[in-house]
């Protein structure tokens, strides 16, 4: 028998929520992308260990103020773990632009250029971007530049469906609320989150709106980066819909390590996903496409439609699209003050390194 993680790994690419080398050494396979925000770099940014670089670029970078010496230290922190995953680093645009088009494109821009300064090509990162309607523009910008983006802080359809829209390479479904990691009366710990937890049949109507999507056009849609988890089941249950890949935090990626996993893994390679070439849903959660347990009282059943332009008039229509649906629009706040929080951690830190240089 092998490990939860092993078992995980035959299912979908696990990756690592975590910028230090450490936890992505810890496992035992290379993990494929390393995801993180604003809490993520901000926990870096104070350790010991990493004083040295942060003088050196407070030093080269001061002058600029603290969001250029964050901006630097964010990279040069996917740098020191680019060598121990296969695929892409991701960095969060600021959560503070999340409804400013023009200054998540300027964000966007400034990472790729650090990254070029960091000897990182464009194949080896990402850049996450709030699916607001706002950002969502800033992204078919930013793609159709050769900066590949994510879709981050989605909570339902429509953001899924305006990342499609705008060529995202990746989405972030959070499987669970931000809030219910620090409040566990909040998290949904069911015996089977695949088809018991709250947030799986919207999981289930992203996943199959993008195979139909990928049929109708031949053109493949954005990978479903779940994200979020609470505990190893949520993580397993995205294999078993069929996400892509996962984005298990260090405590959670423990958790897959240490438990058995209760049946084999299969020994075939596991081929390169495609949506157009996918197998079916697992019969058992077909029935979740005809429920929403997060929808508004008057929800008519009907999904989202993917003949509407969620991205005109700057994003107009998935504005609508959101404030009409309460869980997205209350939880896409709380995941931006959340991330903003970090921010201003870190602002407080470079800022008080700079008075101190003087």
């Amino acid at each position: 028998m092998v490990s939860q993680l092993e078992y995980l790994e035959t299912l979908l690419n696990v990756d690592v929520d975590h910028m230090h080398p450490s936890v992505a050494k810890s496992l035992p396979f290379k993990p494929h992308d390393q995801t993180s925000n604003q809490l993520i770099v901000n926990e870096q940014l104070e350790l010991p260990e990493n004083q040295e670089i942060f003088k050196q670029a407070i030093a080269e970078y001061g002058d600029k103020g603290w969001e250029a010496v964050l901006d630097r230290m964010s990279v040069l922190f996917c740098a020191k773990n680019i060598p121990n995953i296969q695929g892409r680093v991701l960095l969060q645009t600021s959560p503070f632009y999340a409804y400013d088009k023009d200054k998540v494109i300027a964000h966007a821009r400034n990472y790729a250029a650090e990254f070029e300064k960091a000897g990182i090509s464009r194949d080896r990162f990402c850049i996450k971007v709030p699916c607001t309607g706002p950002a969502m523009n800033a992204a078919k910008v930013l793609n159709a530049e050769g900066i590949r983006t994510l879709g981050t802080s989605l909570f339902g359809l429509p953001q899924a469906i305006a990342s499609s829209q705008s060529n995202c390479l990746y989405i972030s479904p959070y499987f669970n609320e931000v809030r219910a990691h620090a409040d566990l009366k909040l998290w949904p710990n069911v015996e089977d989150p695949a088809t018991q937890h709250t947030m799986s049949a919207r999981m289930i109507h992203i996943l199959e709106t993008y195979k139909r999507l990928a049929k109708e056009t031949g053109k493949e849609q954005p990978m479903v980066k779940s994200a979020s988890f609470i505990s190893a089941k949520e993580a397993l249950a995205c294999g078993e819909m069929g996400c892509q890949s996962a984005t298990p935090s260090a405590e959670v990626l423990a958790e897959l390590m240490k438990t058995p996993a209760d049946k084999p893994a299969s020994k075939d390679a596991r081929p390169m996903y495609s949506y157009l070439t996918v197998g079916p849903t697992p019969q058992r959660l077909l029935s979740l496409m005809k429920v929403d347990p997060l929808a508004a009282a008057d929800w008519d059943g009907k999904l989202a439609s993917t003949d509407i332009d969620y991205l005109k008039n700057n994003g107009e229509e998935l504005e609508k699209a959101i404030e009409a649906d309460p869980i997205t629009k209350t939880r896409l706040h709380e995941a931006l003050e959340l991330f903003k929080g970090g921010e201003l951690k870190s602002k407080a830190f470079i800022e008080k390194a700079l008075k101190e240089r003087k």
